[in-house]
């Protein structure tokens, strides 16, 4: 389901056997006495605690730990589980993380059970066949079309849930997907649990701008990234008289979130001169997307997944699908995405502009399009959490 987005090498095949092997042969020696279920949870590649993996994971946390022993799966190159004290954390591709794999009664996995739960899983999934896993997404689909990669078949038909977050979702992974409706269960994501629905700003002072990535950019050299019209298209919105202006006058700040796949490449943005009192790039390793999204009134972004929150707290969008013919011709969407966005649908920087005038002249403080809502997420009553557990655990 996930594009290979770790490096290739990143985990020696020998010591992963080695790993594998030890833990499998003591788990049937040695099965463990468990009065406790054990479930692993991961998400986004285990490099950042967010989205419904983490959310889910703080759930099981708080209000099971009597039932359940929730354990964390994180990068081990990374510092936040320690940072940020978070418990039950295994790093990924150690002894532990592999013994817990096979010991495991539960399994959630927000992007990849191969990158978020245990790396190369696709070469030994026939050893595990009691764990109950299911896929809880990271976002509400329709933008992106599914990438299918070899290594991701096993993993699929492994999967014995698929979480939606409404019945129009239930419905693409049925059709698009093809997934079998017996894996297809709605039970609402539990990102949309930290909040409570439309929550529209008093007024719009902070806007979050955050472009989704692109595959097919990652290859690139810096002087052909740079010609890119993902390059050419954000440092323009940035670079922009008017909208330089308009911040100025309405005393507005715009805060930039490079997404966590096109960190590689920050540089070339960060390198330029800005009005830093009013644009800012936020610093991946201590800016959540969770924070982001609190914190600014309104988004201006091209097809991102957090413009799903957005809409659910009904605040203002602008969409700017500055490559869009290119990008349905690489990617697709399950969406029109000229008539289905649910915001301000720009088609220039210009056009952006325009739309930046009309909210903060007229002084707009809510999504226009939130009653289409509805047509996406079943639940609004931040019970997603406690729902998916009742579903797949029954607890």
């Amino acid at each position: 389901m996930a594009v290979e987005l770790k490096e290739k090498g990143r985990f020696d095949a020998l010591k992963i056997f080695s790993k594998v092997s030890a833990a499998y042969v003591l788990t049937l020696l040695k099965p463990k006495k468990k009065s406790k279920k054990i479930v692993l949870v991961g998400g986004n590649l285990g490099e950042k605690y967010e989205d419904n993996a983490a959310v889910y994971h703080q759930y099981l946390l708080a209000h099971h730990p009597e039932q359940v022993t929730a354990y964390w799966m994180y990068d081990p190159k990374t510092s936040y589980a320690k940072d940020q004290q978070i418990k039950n954390a295994v790093p990924l591709g150690s002894f532990k993380n592999y013994l817990l794999f096979f010991q495991a009664d539960y399994t959630f996995h927000g992007h990849s059970l191969l990158y978020d739960i245990a790396p190369a899983a696709d070469k030994f999934l026939f050893l595990n066949r009691k764990t109950i896993m299911t896929h809880i997404s990271h976002g509400i689909e329709g933008f992106k079309k599914i990438l299918i990669q070899k290594e991701d078949v096993p993993l699929l038909n492994r999967t014995n849930y698929f979480n939606c977050a409404s019945q129009y979702e239930y419905n693409l992974k049925r059709d698009e997907w093809k997934m079998p409706e017996h894996k297809l269960i709605i039970t609402g994501f539990p990102r949309f649990d930290r909040y409570v629905p439309q929550q529209a700003p008093s007024e719009v002072q902070n806007i979050l701008m955050m472009f989704t990535w692109r595959e097919w950019l990652f290859d690139l050299t810096q002087e052909e990234f740079m010609k890119s019209p993902y390059f050419k298209n954000t440092i323009g919105l940035l670079q922009h008289e008017g909208i330089q202006k308009l911040l100025m006058d309405h005393d507005i700040h715009l805060n930039i979130a490079l997404h966590p796949f096109m960190k590689k490449f920050e540089q070339f943005f960060t390198n330029l001169s800005y009005d830093e009192n009013r644009i800012t790039f936020l610093d991946f390793n201590k800016q959540t997307i969770a924070q982001s999204i609190d914190q600014n009134d309104m988004l201006l972004t091209d097809i991102t997944s957090v413009s799903w929150d957005f809409l659910y707290l009904n605040k203002p969008i602008i969409f700017y699908m500055f490559d869009q013919q290119e990008y349905l011709e690489k990617r697709g969407s399950y969406l029109n995405m000229d008539t289905d966005l649910s915001g301000y649908k720009a088609n220039s920087i210009d056009h952006v502009y325009d739309y930046l005038k009309k909210i903060s002249e007229e002084k707009i403080t809510w999504n226009e399009w939130y009653p289409k809502a509805a047509d996406y997420i079943d639940y609004f009553d931040q019970d997603n959490c406690k729902r998916l557990t009742k579903r797949v655990m029954n607890l």
